[in-house]
């Protein structure tokens, strides 16, 4: 399989978490976004949306990671990244769509692109603006943590579901807006208890051929 990724990409970060979760392995090709190489004629061939990731499985040419993760959860349901019951997968599928949905879009580089060329953002503007969305989507997150008597060292139990795996790429991201993650010790305590795991230290962007 080939890989298109670009190593500060949340998106492709928590594909990448995903991929190593399922003991995948990739040939990774780097798609510069500090360059735009996204909008170049090679890679607009690849995914007309000029977006990363990208997983070319050899057979066919899939984006959007979301529906890349549920690709992979039912292609490779071994170790699996959602619970086995109804109401768990609700759960689990709810935490997830919390960042995937409603934090993540409002900072990712098209946004803050926009609001620097079209709107004059300096960066602290732009530090403001993810950290208000990113406080906001992480007190949510918290509180529904901490009602969860059956959580576990991860968000939904001891091991890692698709939850973390949209999880921990988000605060990578509040770090690099300068949040401070203080303010929310469950996630803080899950974010370490992945940092363990070489799924997801060998997904970071720094650990990355790009970075």
């Amino acid at each position: 399989m080939k890989l298109y990724s670009f190593f500060r990409s949340g998106t492709s970060h928590r594909l990448r978490i995903a991929l190593n979760l399922k003991g995948i392995s990739t040939d990774y090709v780097a798609v510069d976004l500090r360059v735009d190489a996204q909008q170049e004629a090679p890679f607009k061939s690849v995914n007309p949306q000029q977006m990363v990731p990208v997983l070319d499985t050899g057979e066919q040419v899939m984006i959007q990671s979301p529906a890349i993760i549920e690709w992979l959860e039912e292609k490779y349901p071994t170790p699996a990244l959602l619970p086995s019951d109804a109401d768990g997968r609700a759960r689990v599928r709810a935490l997830a769509a919390m960042v995937g949905c409603d934090i993540h879009p409002l900072n990712n580089r098209r946004v803050l692109q926009t609001l620097r060329k079209q709107f004059g953002a300096n960066e602290a503007a732009i530090n403001a603006w993810c950290g208000t969305w990113i406080s906001a989507g992480f007190d949510a997150y918290e509180a529904l943590l901490a009602t969860d008597t059956q959580r576990g060292r991860f968000s939904c139990g001891d091991a890692p579901s698709l939850a973390d795996v949209y999880l921990i790429p988000q605060v990578e991201s509040a770090r690099r807006f300068n949040v401070d993650m203080g303010r929310w010790p469950l996630i803080s305590a899950i974010d370490q208890a992945c940092a363990e795991l070489p799924a997801f230290s060998q997904a970071a962007p720094m650990a990355q051929p790009d970075a």
